[in-house]
């Protein structure tokens, strides 16, 4: 089969030929790859950011967010069948750890997570286990909700942890309208009542926020003015909740400017430090959220949303084999929505 592996970090990707994924286990599930959202995770993989993190052995195939077909199942697998649709949660969990009994799969303490620390779904076929796919409804197709595997997921997982404590009423800003924010928008408006504010420097990005539902707009400026705006918004009291989907370029520092006392700042895009001064943050009570991929069950929820037609994604599609100018373009910031891989 085809596959896009990574030879060496700080080198673009190879495309080869290996061979197919084997059912080794009583619940392991063989995907026919569909679709193959590109990630900057992905990137940052590249560049070698994970590598110690992850600790895999090259070359291995990279690709975490992942739909498809069934294509084969291990003996023990009674949930799914051949031709079944599915999209993939994106870890390999154990189902026997605390952790995974308390929903918390994420958190599994024997998991391994495809397109990371195993191969990955840049190919024509994957291997994953039977806790980690979920049936896709009939009005949805592979190459409509891949990219909901991570992107989709995280974002939703941030967004409800947010929208538990917001009320109508409240204000929440979101940093950042790109491949995370646009989904992240949709479910905000599907499933909280609180007045949602978008920040974002790309004209275009804010057009597309306005339009999916972002009750307000403010383009950020180099010159902090946007901060200005927000405070204006909420008579100078500042936002309930701010989620940061950038986190890279002094975000951080200036949107805690725009929270409230005790508010929450929840931080979903990585690649800064945060650096506040901690009377700041004793004084005002507010609080630093981190938020990682969500839960089997937030995927669930997130493709009942996508069913009723609460959120799409907005997609560039590319072969398998341009897996390198969707790297590219998506490097460049010309990718508006998310990236995808059909082989």
């Amino acid at each position: 089969m085809k596959v896009v592996r990574v030879i060496e970090y700080h080198q673009n990707l190879q495309l080869d030929e290996a061979p197919e994924p084997k059912i080794t286990s009583p619940l392991d599930v063989i995907v026919k790859i569909g679709a193959a959202g590109v990630c900057r995770t992905d990137i940052h993989i590249i560049e070698g950011q994970w590598e110690e993190k992850a600790g895999v052995k090259l070359p291995y195939t990279i690709g975490h967010e992942n739909a498809g077909w069934i294509h084969e199942v291990g003996d023990g697998v009674t949930s799914v069948k051949k031709g079944d649709k599915v999209i993939l949660h994106p870890l390999v969990t154990c189902g026997l750890c605390r952790a995974c009994r308390f929903g918390d799969d994420v958190h599994c303490e024997d998991s391994t997570f495809p397109g990371i620390n195993v191969d990955g779904g840049y190919a024509e076929y994957l291997k994953t286990g039977a806790r980690s796919v979920i049936k896709l409804d009939d009005k949805l197709e592979p190459a409509d909700v891949a990219a909901l595997a991570d992107a989709g997921l995280t974002a939703y997982h941030v967004v409800a942890k947010a929208a538990r404590v917001l009320r109508p009423g409240n204000f929440v800003v979101m940093i950042g309208a790109g491949g995370l924010g646009h989904i992240g928008i949709q479910v905000m408006k599907a499933i909280s009542g609180a007045t949602l504010v978008v920040v974002d420097r790309n004209p275009d990005a804010l057009a597309l926020a306005k339009k999916i539902g972002a009750d307000h707009t403010i383009q950020a400026k180099d010159d902090g003015s946007f901060v200005k705006e927000v405070m204006d918004l909420t008579k100078r009291k500042g936002a309930e909740a701010v989620i940061d989907f950038v986190a890279e370029g002094g975000s951080t520092a200036t949107g805690v400017k725009m929270l409230r006392r005790a508010g929450n700042y929840y931080v979903v895009g990585y690649g800064e430090n945060l650096n506040i001064p901690t009377i700041d943050i004793i004084s005002t009570e507010i609080n630093f959220i981190g938020n990682l991929v969500g839960s089997y069950n937030d995927l669930v929820e997130l493709m009942e949303l996508a069913a009723q037609g609460k959120v799409s994604l907005h997609t560039q599609r590319y072969k398998l084999e341009d897996f390198q100018k969707a790297i590219d373009d998506l490097s460049a910031g010309k990718v508006r929505g998310r990236a995808i891989l059909v082989p």
